[in-house]
């Protein structure tokens, strides 16, 4: 297909959509998946609906086409639950791999959730862990003897700044330790290829790049030949070997399916499944050259514009995932300005604005038009209102 796709997708007259990387829009075509879910397959086969209409299978089904975009073989992804269950169920079972190792290495820039799971993790066993973290740029020299597992985020969600995949698996493995990738800023952002750099654990959500919708599932990855003898820390009834048999003692089934904990949500499956149909014919590396082009024109012309802004994110594109950032003091009220006026980004603490640049549906005049007006907010000093002060619940 020849980018941008915007016919495939219900975006309102008038909006500049750059937080794609934070909730993608609606596809065309899922809100009539969903009513159908809703009213023939619920409505009229009822519990039916489990063997009827493949539900129980669906987890798999889609973990499979999530795989196709980030390089995993059929049968190694399974989709269900939130990314911060994942992230913990991912962290428990590379502990489990290395009884006599008691570090957990993350970067400081790595999302916050990730770092609480491991701190909650560490807090339930008691047994001498330790999380340490340390800047980007210096993970993989701190990699030692005692580092147990690797957690890291391959895009920095406030920075924009890309990990080295290949290379930070390779000094983990080297050195003993279990690998793990968050693929959130990842996963329908940029080519990725988890068969390729051979870590053992990778966990992503759906609802950012992937545009499955508010609380789309999260997924897993485990690479195949530890799917036996990955040990689930959250060994749940979905997750047996035969769940219908009701065995008073949990057998892990023989697949990734072992990673699977209660009930997946039907529903918000059903939306992720046709969203996930408009990414058949796409080219990740057409993708991610278009992303880079649009990041790059958007940087030039904010330079250009806006002096009192200070870029953030790498400026080496390589380095970058398919956000930009700008950090502002006033930062915050000026999203809100922008956003009044049509152009949607987000804010994060303490002083960044991200813009993120989803190909799928942006193109050049949009940037261009989204920087002029990012100029005249800020040249203008159009932040400046007290309704643009007021913070929500959600930044």
């Amino acid at each position: 297909m020849t980018l941008p796709l915007k016919h495939f997708f219900e975006l309102p007259e008038g909006i500049l959509y750059l937080d794609g990387n934070s909730l993608g829009p609606l596809p065309k075509g899922v809100a009539e998946k969903v009513q159908a879910a809703v009213m023939q397959e619920w409505g009229e086969t009822l519990i039916g609906g489990w063997n009827q209409c493949g539900w129980m299978a669906q987890p798999g089904r889609v973990g499979d086409r999530v795989g196709r975009l980030i390089g995993a073989p059929e049968g190694s992804v399974v989709m269900g639950d939130t990314l911060s269950i994942k992230v913990f169920q991912a962290l428990a079972a590379a502990l489990a791999m290395r009884p006599d190792r008691r570090v957990i290495l993350s970067d400081t820039g790595n999302f916050p959730t990730d770092l609480y799971m491991a701190e909650g993790l560490i807090a339930l066993k008691n047994a001498g862990y330790t999380l340490r973290t340390v800047a980007p740029e210096d993970v993989a020299d701190a990699i030692d003897h005692q580092t147990a597992a690797v957690m890291l985020t391959e895009v920095d969600y406030r920075t924009g700044r890309k990990h080295d995949m290949t290379e930070i698996t390779r000094r983990a493995q080297d050195a003993g330790a279990v690998m793990i990738w968050d693929l959130a800023h990842s996963a329908g952002a940029l080519e990725v290829d988890l068969t390729a750099a051979g870590c053992e654990f990778a966990v992503g959500c759906t609802y950012k790049y992937l545009n499955g919708g508010p609380g789309a599932p999260a997924f897993i990855y485990v690479r195949p030949d530890l799917t036996l003898k990955v040990e689930p820390a959250l060994a749940g009834w979905l997750g047996h070997r035969a769940p219908f048999d009701f065995d008073p003692s949990y057998t892990p089934a023989p697949s990734v399916e072992r990673m699977r904990v209660g009930t997946p949500p039907v529903l918000q499956m059903t939306a992720l499944e046709e969203a996930l149909k408009l990414w058949d014919d796409v080219d990740m590396a057409e993708l991610r050259q278009t992303s880079l082009a649009l990041s790059e024109m958007f940087i030039a012309e904010v330079e250009a514009g806006c002096p009192d802004l200070q870029l953030v994110s790498p400026r080496d594109g390589a380095q970058r995932g398919s956000q930009v950032s700008f950090a502002f003091e006033h930062g915050y009220a000026a999203m809100q300005a922008l956003i009044a006026r049509g152009v949607i980004g987000d804010f994060r603490a303490p002083d960044v604005m991200r813009f993120g640049f989803t190909p799928l549906y942006l193109d050049e005049n949009d940037v261009r038009a989204a920087a002029a007006i990012l100029t005249e907010v800020i040249r203008d000093g159009l932040w400046d209102d007290p309704a643009y002060q007021r913070k929500g619940a959600v930044t």
